[in-house]
């Protein structure tokens, strides 16, 4: 009997252990196609609706600013909803913004969109490291890799894939709409999650994270990470188009970033788990993507995938890696989670604020270079604020 039972406890805990994960992995892919999608058609929406560079911009920004807001709130809108209302709903944002661009036609339409599909990935955004922290509680460096690289993986699909549905259905909006799916089977994965003993409203940790200096380190550092990335998948096919490329071929470019950022966000939490200070790591992603900027700036065209692929590994890595070492600070997972929450939501508002000025820059010198110097500049600065993530440091920072 009990040699028949082993195999069957076996598959049974390795199910426990993969089923979370998978859902995980889904949840990540509905939060950047709203995003990314964008980008490689962006010449053909600003044709059809007469948006300018300023208003384009705000499809990322706006996304962005919601990414930022929401977790900022989440301690007092917590009390009101259940986690399960709050991810389901979320969901539900995001699959209607994408169901409603399958047939707008203005270029307020498409912005309001944004904004709606901004707020569901700002709510399911805010509560997924709480949830890893949870589930996987000694296993965070791997989860949150997974979690950021099918995050990445989600928005490289959809830049690649946007271009070809656009041209074949000869629409923009079927190409942008037609992320929808991904939300619905989210919904219905994360009906199917594991049960746990759960609070009937979202308990919120009475910590206030305003007024430490820890805190607001982790969100600049965490909102510079991410400008680059939005940069990135705002105006990279816009950049290329400018060098001579196609639709097509522009959008594949968000896919070699993206090949990369999967490297980089699954291989640096990996790498980084056999020891508790990840600097190191954070500091060789940060010169990946110094490097690569630069060599958009002075070098371009010839090795154009050479750059993008640099800055994708140094973007994945730098994103999974500041969330386990926002992660890394706190022993208790609620606590944890209301400290991811404010790192994101102050900044993703400082993200936001970066494609923005990127777009502003571009009106008044029509150069790109302007752009990327900006990011140089902002990645000059992270290198210094990576050295003062020591783990011994962690404990006396978070009791200021």
């Amino acid at each position: 009997m009990n040699t028949h039972a082993r195999p069957t406890t076996a598959s049974t805990s390795t199910f426990s252990l993969l089923w979370p994960m998978l859902i995980i992995a889904i949840l990540a892919m509905t939060l950047r196609p709203t995003l990314t999608s964008a980008g490689p058609v962006l010449d053909d929406i600003r044709l059809a609706t007469g948006l300018g560079l300023q208003g384009a911009s705000l499809l990322t920004v706006l996304p962005m600013f919601c990414m930022g807001v929401f977790p900022l709130l989440l301690p007092w809108l917590g009390r009101y909803l259940s986690e399960n209302a709050w991810i389901a709903g979320g969901l539900f944002a995001i699959a209607l913004a994408g169901v409603w661009r399958l047939w707008l036609g203005s270029g307020w339409e498409l912005i309001i969109s944004a904004l709606v599909g901004g707020t569901g990935i700002a709510i399911v955004q805010a509560m997924a490291p709480g949830i890893v922290k949870r589930w996987y509680p000694q296993r965070v460096p791997v989860a949150m890799g997974v979690y950021s690289a099918s995050l990445m993986a989600g928005g490289g699909m959809a830049a690649i894939l946007t271009p070809l549905v656009a041209k074949h259905y000869n629409s923009w909006q079927a190409g942008l709409g037609m992320w929808f799916i991904i939300p619905v089977i989210a919904m219905l994965l994360w009906w199917l999650r594991p049960r746990e003993r759960m609070e009937a409203k979202h308990s919120s940790v009475k910590r206030n994270f305003f007024i430490n200096q820890r805190a607001w380190l982790l969100a600049a550092y965490f909102g510079l990470a991410n400008g680059g990335y939005a940069c990135m998948i705002a105006w990279l096919p816009s950049y290329a188009q400018n060098l001579g490329w196609s639709a097509q071929h522009s959008g594949e470019l968000i896919g070699v970033m993206t090949v990369f950022q999967v490297i980089g966000a699954l291989g640096a939490p990996l790498l980084s788990s056999t020891r508790t200070d990840r600097r190191p790591w954070l500091l060789a992603a940060v010169v990946f993507q110094l490097v690569g900027f630069i060599g958009l700036i002075v070098l371009p065209a010839p090795m154009m995938n050479v750059w993008v692929g640099l800055i994708g590994c140094g973007l994945g890595a730098c994103f999974s890696l500041t969330l386990t070492v926002a992660l890394d600070h706190l022993v208790n997972p609620k606590l944890a989670g209301v400290l991811t929450a404010f790192v994101q939501g102050v900044g993703f508002i400082i993200t936001a604020i970066i494609p923005y000025v990127a777009g502003v820059l571009l009106d008044l010198t029509h150069s790109y270079q302007a752009s990327w110097l900006m990011l140089v500049i902002t990645l000059i600065a992270m290198l210094i604020m990576t050295t003062k993530f020591s783990p011994a440091s962690y404990v006396k920072a978070m009791s200021d």
